[in-house]
């Protein structure tokens, strides 16, 4: 544990009192945005979320939930679940994903660290692969970035690079691969001429290839083996900007689900598998859908499918993924140390704590919540409750989701008295919401209103408290706008759906029987966020929070 000699104690409330079991439920995607027939939220039928909007103003507020509130390095980068989790339960601003890397190219510190140093050692004699989504969607990667890192690479020596490529779809609009590749083919054309050896050897689209998450579909990640490493799968062509242009054609096809391809020279033969002696780098700093991938290359006794062929590699991450199981063991930027988070302070002061989401979700009120530190704080006071997600299908084919299973868990664990705060994740709104099915993610936020009806009786029975957020915003959205706010239209007339996060802002909104009746929200807060939320719960369970924690969004009137 780090800072071993500090007091875990915290300060009680002098105002509100402990004992209150306090439920928080964080509906995943839900921002708050105008009314219109693309915000998914408002064409829903939502009475539960409607009731706390609209009938006790004084407990329901909005708060920023991207960007600088969450860390990133703009306003113009969207909140994602990873930094939104992390902001409700460290209750502190810490540079994050993107804003890290950004900070290590700038400085040039990316090359002076250990991570850099170890696959440099592979620069003469091997093959530098880089491998990540193409896109400048700031959730997962930006095109930027790869950019700076070819350029640092083949600047310190670096002669011959392999790029893999995977495209988008999701946190960009669909069909904007092909200008990815093309810029991306530019800058290596000009590498070439400088005489280094650089090509994009594979691709195809994340949620087909490589990127999945939460160990939910293990044939991504083997056909992004296949593709990557051995150089082999069932699309074959000369040039990047020909297969996705090929691929593309296709009836139905989505830059999200291209098939993987390989690219090979005149004779048929592939042009950049990893093999002994190259350096690999996986250039995605967001952590979910890079966790799978990094064990297939780093695990000696790795099982979950037959590589056929494993090389001996020097293997880093942008970031390391999973700080617990130390993977990868080298990355090229170091993590933010997020410590002390609210989760820990209140185990450490008693809390009994319950926490359960389905698997495409559960990292995040678990992993992500405390600090991206995986396993319990005292397990005698923690219980993790993940319910597997469905697989084999996309989210809109059952946009209920687990919601039902979720809640009725929260409600068991809420009424059994075992538990001082119950925690959840209700992923529909954001699932179904990425899939850009707007008819499905009404049903979706349907479905996570009728939840949180579930849990909310709950807290009432149970004489508790509630706290109801958001991670970031995604379903109130679901359309591309041009300047002056209105849907954007493609070359046919047709309306550009959106599958991204947004920049809209989340509610807040706190009741239930036991709560304080003079607690409302403040207003002196100039701006306030998603860390904001920490204090808060740390209130409603009859503690101060720390003194460097982001302040509470409540207030107790005499």
């Amino acid at each position: 544990m780090a800072n071993s000699g500090l007091s875990w104690t915290l300060p009680d409330h002098p105002k509100l009192p402990k004992g209150k079991t306090v439920a928080v439920v964080v509906l995943d995607g839900w921002g708050e945005a105008n009314a219109d027939k693309y915000n998914c939220i408002h064409v829903a039928e939502t009475p539960v979320m409607d009731s706390l909007k609209n009938g006790a103003p004084e407990r329901w507020r909005l708060v920023k939930a991207h960007g600088t509130a969450v860390g990133l390095p703009s306003d113009d980068d969207m909140g994602n679940s990873e930094v939104g989790h992390n902001a409700l339960g460290a209750g502190r601003i810490f540079a994050q994903g993107a804003k890290l890397v950004d900070l290590a190219l700038a400085s040039g510190k990316i090359y002076d660290g250990e991570g850099f140093n170890y696959i440099k050692e592979c620069f003469d004699e091997g093959t530098l692969h880089l491998i990540g989504l193409l896109s400048d969607g700031g959730v997962h990667s930006r095109l930027d970035q790869v950019q700076l890192l070819l350029k640092g690479a083949s600047e310190r020596g670096a002669k011959r690079i392999r790029v893999h490529i995977l495209t988008d779809g999701r946190d960009v609009l669909d069909g904007s691969s092909v200008g990815f590749v093309e810029t991306l083919e530019n800058d290596l054309s000009q590498l070439r001429e400088k005489g280094i050896d650089a090509r994009i050897a594979s691709g195809g689209g994340r949620m087909n290839v490589t990127m999945d998450r939460y160990e939910n579909d293990w044939d991504v990640v083997k056909r992004g083996w296949d593709a990557q490493v051995l150089g082999e799968a069932p699309y074959k062509f000369q040039s990047a900007v020909e297969a996705v242009k090929t691929l593309r054609a296709e009836p139905k096809a989505n830059d999200q689900y291209l098939p993987p391809f390989v690219i090979v020279d005149e004779g048929g033969k592939a042009v950049g598998p990893v093999l002994d002696g190259d350096a690999v780098v996986t250039f995605n700093f967001r952590a979910d859908r890079m966790v799978m991938i990094a064990k297939s290359l780093e695990y000696a006794d790795f099982d979950k499918f037959d590589r056929v062929r494993v090389p001996k590699i020097r293997y880093a991450g942008m970031l390391q993924y999973d700080g617990e199981l130390k993977l990868p063991s080298h990355y090229l930027v170091s993590p933010p140390e997020i410590e002390r988070t609210s989760g820990e302070y209140l185990v450490k002061n008693g809390i009994r704590t319950f926490a359960c989401s389905e698997t495409v979700k559960f990292g995040h009120v678990t992993f992500f919540w405390n600090g991206n530190r995986s396993g319990y704080f005292d397990e005698t006071k923690e219980e993790y409750v993940e319910i597997p997600s469905d697989s084999g299908i996309t989210f809109n084919v059952k946009p209920n989701m687990k919601a039902l299973e979720i809640a009725e868990k929260a409600r068991d664990a809420i009424l059994s008295g075992k538990f001082d705060q119950v925690r959840v994740n209700l992923p529909n709104g954001d699932m179904v919401g990425h899939t850009g099915d707007i008819e499905a993610t009404v049903v979706a936020c349907k479905a996570a209103d009728e939840a949180v009806k579930i849990i909310l009786d709950a807290v009432e029975q149970a004489g508790g408290i509630y706290l109801v957020t958001a991670d970031h915003g995604n379903a109130e959205d679901m359309v591309k706008r041009n300047k002056s706010g209105q849907p954007a239209l493609d070359k046919s007339g047709g309306i550009q759906i959106l599958t991204s996060h947004t920049l809209q802002p989340v509610p807040v909104a706190i009741g239930g029987p036991g709560l304080h009746p003079g607690v409302k929200f403040r207003s002196d807060i100039q701006t306030p966020g998603l860390a904001n939320v920490a204090a808060t719960v740390m209130n409603l369970h009859g503690y101060e929070a720390p003194a460097d924690y982001e302040t509470t969004l409540i207030e107790v009137d005499n």
